[in-house]
């Protein structure tokens, strides 16, 4: 079914937080998110996600780039299917992208763009996201609690146990002994059934981390994530992995078909997790997460965002199937939490909503304070 876009807006928002939210490469003082938003001609619309976290002025900037750089190339396109901005728009700004070094923010721009036109076939179709990309998809998808600082991970392990979740991941990498010391104190204070994982946010060189092995591989660790950069050698990975009993994760940094291709047949990584709002949307993201499931790894999404992204995400890892978790940020979060749909049932669960497209009509009003900035262009 053909549609013509009609018109692209593009919101900004910042959260003040109380307490930042760190990793091992750096620090958020505030919560960004970037939505944006298609629609056609004849009125149907659809929401996406841009990647903002990072650097610090990514929300505005990605909003700037989407209006001024690529809405000539969508504002008047006609479309077939939902795949058709992606592949259309990697191949239209490849030369821009080249030209200002730029490659990151061009893939987050189409990727927000992408599961913005999913929502709207989706929606046109009057289904689910989910539904839309398998007929079959679950009802509801298990979680994680992530973004757990180390140093604060008792009581917000608890909070998170509060609400639902038996699986935790945390952030580590800022001083080795230190936190595997409280990380060993972590595992032991777990209950029955609990599972705990660790975000090394690639602060280690390949000696650090395997120094670490023993340590690490005792503790009964469901995954330990990007423990050294994701842009090692293919030669370091595998040593990793042979040091390693422990399964490795990552995939948030890794950006193309081929490279993913690469990550998969390669086997270093267990656990595979690319990020809907960094590359791909749904159209990359979804044929990548069926060829981690066809080769007999593990799918999980990666996020930490705004509630359209998560939303998205589950309604993907619903699509796809198999023993992957849903990553749901525990740190106060207004930019996904206002959204209905970006809730934790009290089993642990994420319920996929069976409302057209993501099930999301508006922004939520108590947004406003928040915005940062609006832009759009149309026909």
């Amino acid at each position: 079914m053909t549609c013509v876009i009609e018109r692209v807006e593009a919101v900004c928002f910042r959260v003040p937080v109380k307490v930042p939210v760190a990793t091992s490469f750096g620090v958020m003082r505030d919560r960004p998110a970037v939505f944006v938003k298609l629609t056609a001609q004849d009125g149907v619309f659809g929401w996406g996600e841009i990647f903002a976290n990072w650097p610090a002025a990514a929300a505005e900037h990605r909003a700037q780039l989407l209006v001024q750089d690529i809405c000539d190339l969508v504002v008047g396109a006609r479309v077939n299917k939902a795949e058709d901005l992606f592949v259309r728009l990697t191949e239209q700004t490849h030369i821009r992208a080249l030209q200002s070094g730029e490659w990151g923010p061009f893939r987050q721009v189409i990727a927000g763009l992408d599961i913005a036109l999913h929502d709207m076939f989706a929606r046109r179709d009057g289904m689910s996201v989910a539904r839309f990309l398998n007929k079959d998809a679950a009802d509801a998808v298990p979680t994680y609690a992530s973004g757990i600082a180390i140093g604060a991970a008792p009581e917000l392990i608890a909070r998170a146990r509060a609400a639902g979740h038996d699986a935790f991941k945390v952030k580590i990498g800022f001083d080795g002994r230190r936190d595997l010391n409280a990380l060993h104190t972590m595992t032991e204070t777990l209950h029955a059934g609990e599972q705990l994982m660790a975000d090394v946010n690639q602060a280690w060189s390949v000696d650090e981390a395997l120094s670490y092995a023993a340590q690490i591989d005792a503790m009964g660790l469901g995954w330990l994530e990007e423990p050294v950069r994701a842009d090692l050698p293919t030669a370091d990975w595998a040593e990793l992995a042979a040091g390693f009993k422990t399964p490795l994760a990552g995939g948030e940094n890794i950006a193309g078909h081929t490279e993913f291709a690469a990550a998969i047949s390669a086997r270093h990584l267990s656990v595979v997790q690319p990020d809907i709002v960094k590359w791909g949307g749904l159209s990359g993201c979804a044929s990548v997460a069926r060829n981690v499931r066809d080769a007999g790894l593990r799918y999980c999404p990666h996020f930490l965002g705004g509630g359209i992204g998560l939303i998205a995400s589950g309604h993907l890892l619903a699509a796809v199937g198999g023993d992957g978790m849903l990553e749901v940020d525990v740190n106060p979060n207004p930019l996904r939490d206002a959204f209905d749909a970006a809730g934790v049932q009290g089993s642990g669960l994420f319920a996929i909503s069976e409302a057209p497209g993501l099930g999301v009509e508006h922004l939520p009003e108590e947004l406003a304070q928040y915005q940062t900035l609006s832009l759009e262009a149309r026909v």
